[in-house]
């Protein structure tokens, strides 16, 4: 009955939710190359060095109960002035020995590195997965949304961390929803040959991403933990994005030949990621053109406008064209990522929309002596 903790077993890390939440779980993981590959300090550009990224899973009697990473992210730390180090992919059984070991292994491993708080989950940085979810356990998330079972929080919360930084995720029903009305500030827009939309097609992904990054960087710049991504990072996270896109349903808006705003959107991959428990395998081809077929869900990956157009109209006109595209090719309901509460302009939006909210959600933090 004794309690062990591993240290980089990955098959276990990639095996810890199926065994702690049980095959009813709303919980949905990454597929398995792309877990691994993230993990890898040597693969991914977001790692300076090994010592970065650590990972810890914790076992009894030939089960895997849970786990959790330990890593920094150098970049936040200086871009903000902070001494802090992250836990990312907390998943556990409800049992307070495995989640106090997992805990206390990524505290001392913060600890002995000097750093004075941890904070997660972040799976790996604001610009991906975060949050542990706190209200809201019905709903199914969408691909990117992050879904933890209730006892997560109250795990986090026995064990001396406090809930920070809310945030909600939205879903908009596209069968009921209308497009964003084309005023005057709008007609300005499409008629200005200034603007115009560039084509988005798999041939084009990889340019279409950049366009996106640029846009990302500029319009986030002034966002609680935002750092700017690099063009190695986001490449390292988008590189398999042309088999996955629907290219009708995403659009970059080009002003005076630069990129101004866009909207990316993917089908929602989180029903194939079930069939094939985020495995490839011989019917994993079969399973994902399936998919592609019948799938009905989509979420919205990001959106931005450069500063200088912010307030003028566009981003209406961009999310006009995406709301259409994605009702004539059959989409049914829009997932939206996370949007932290104290971002009213974005959380307007959203009622403006009529998008409901879907999860609701928090940091953790917690400071170490």
């Amino acid at each position: 009955m004794t309690l062990v903790l591993q240290k980089h077993n990955f098959e276990a890390f990639f095996e810890a939710p199926f065994s702690a939440y049980g095959s009813t779980s709303h919980y949905v993981s990454p597929m398995k190359l792309d877990l691994k590959r993230f993990l890898s300090t040597k693969e991914n550009p977001l790692f300076g060095a090994d010592d970065e990224l650590t990972f810890f899973t914790a076992h009894r009697n030939g089960k895997v109960l849970g786990r959790i990473t330990a890593h920094v992210h150098t970049a936040s730390n200086e871009a903000h002035g902070w001494n802090r180090a992250y836990f990312g992919y907390f998943d556990c059984a409800n049992d307070q020995e495995a989640a106090r070991a997992l805990l206390g292994a990524a505290e001392d491993w913060a600890r002995l590195r000097g750093h004075e708080e941890i904070m997660g989950n972040f799976n790996l940085t604001a610009m991906q997965q975060i949050g542990v979810q706190t209200a809201m356990f019905d709903a199914q998330p969408y691909t990117d949304l992050v879904y933890s079972p209730p006892h997560i929080a109250e795990l986090l919360r026995e064990n001396g961390y406090s809930a920070e930084f809310p945030m909600t995720t939205f879903e908009l029903d596209l069968s009921k929803a209308e497009p964003p009305a084309i005023g005057t500030k709008q007609q300005a827009i499409i008629d200005n040959p200034d603007f115009r939309f560039v084509p988005v097609t798999r041939s084009n992904v990889a340019e279409r991403m950049e366009d996106a990054r640029l846009i990302l960087n500029a319009s986030f710049a002034n966002n609680p933990m935002f750092v700017p991504v690099s063009r190695e990072e986001f490449h390292f996270q988008a590189r398999d994005m042309k088999w996955i896109m629907d290219p009708r349903i995403s659009a970059v808006l080009y002003h005076r030949d630069k990129p101004a705003a866009c909207i990316i959107c993917v089908p929602d991959l989180n029903p194939f990621l079930r069939k094939t428990r985020s495995r490839f395998g011989i019917t994993s081809l079969f399973h994902f053109v399936r998919h592609k077929v019948t799938c009905k869900r989509a979420v919205l990956i990001f959106s931005g406008v450069i500063p200088e157009l912010q307030g003028q109209g566009v981003n209406p006109v961009v999310l006009h064209r995406v709301i259409l595209a994605m009702k004539q090719a059959g989409y049914e309901k829009l997932g939206n990522t996370w949007i932290g509460d104290s971002n009213k302009a974005s959380l307007a939006q959203k009622e403006k929309s009529h998008a409901e909210p879907l999860h609701k959600l928090h940091l953790f933090k917690k400071a170490l002596s």
